[in-house]
């Protein structure tokens, strides 16, 4: 049986943290098969970004064409789109998908990675067709409460809220990770919770099981030093082990 496949619209990060190679890899750990649309390539590493090249707009909808013609993803998860642009490019193209957005507007560190054209793209065509957003407290305060299902994340801080309109907020609580290598956990929830969706759990529950992926990834990355400023979460995963009879 072929496994689901899951779409990534997202930059890239040279230092291996965040962005598509993060998604790619959470994709693996998970169990669906991932693509990759390129909406920007950035020269980044532990201690900040230093540069951000964006992919033109007519190259993007190439990439996306490319991967819902001929894998048809279940499901789509964005990153960083960059652009008002490519935001409503994929609101136009993916509404009838599985969706899920992290909106990089603000980052963890507090710099703030979109402008004021990008944040009402978000809100008025990604956010309205989208499955569930992903944002920091910062990026939903910048967006307003307003856009449908959310889970807001808090990091390492011990628990995640879950909203849908009409519903009482529900807290996802998880066990706090006290550690400073944690580039690339928003990226990595979101391609989580998009693998968990494609293989068909409720909300509640993908993100719990999300929650529960980022947190050992957190605890790994919790015994190591890499880089000279906040280090990268780990993207490891135990591979399984071969049976007897297979070739090594």
């Amino acid at each position: 049986m072929s496994p689901p496949v899951v779409v990534t619209v997202a930059g890239t990060d040279s230092g291996g943290a965040a962005g598509v190679a993060a998604d790619l890899t959470t994709f693996a750990a998970l169990g669906v098969h991932g693509a990759c649309v390129v909406t920007a390539v950035t020269a980044q590493d532990t201690t900040g970004v230093r540069a951000v090249h964006p992919v033109p707009l007519d190259v993007v909808a190439a990439q996306l064409d490319a991967v819902l013609e001929d894998l048809d993803p279940v499901a789509v998860k964005t990153g960083m789109l960059g652009t008002p642009e490519t935001v409503r490019l994929v609101a136009d193209r993916c509404a009838d998908r599985i969706l899920v957005v992290d909106p990089v507007i603000v980052a963890t560190s507090g710099a703030v990675l979109a402008d004021d054209a990008v944040v009402r793209a978000y809100r008025d065509h990604l956010l309205p067709v989208a499955t569930v957003a992903t944002p920091n407290a910062e990026e939903d305060d910048r967006l307003g409460r307003d856009h449908g299902a959310t889970v807001i994340r808090t990091g390492t801080g011990g628990a995640d809220l879950l909203c849908v309109p009409g519903q009482p907020p529900v807290r996802l609580a998880h066990p706090r990770v006290d550690t400073d290598n944690d580039h690339g956990t928003g990226c990595t929830y979101a391609a989580a919770l998009a693998a968990e969706l494609a293989h068909g759990l409720a909300l509640p529950d993908a993100a719990r099981s999300a929650a529960s992926y980022v947190v050992g990834q957190l605890r790994l990355s919790q015994r190591w030093t890499l880089g000279r400023g906040r280090g990268p979460v780990a993207h490891l995963h135990q591979p399984k082990p071969h049976h007897e009879g297979d070739s090594a």
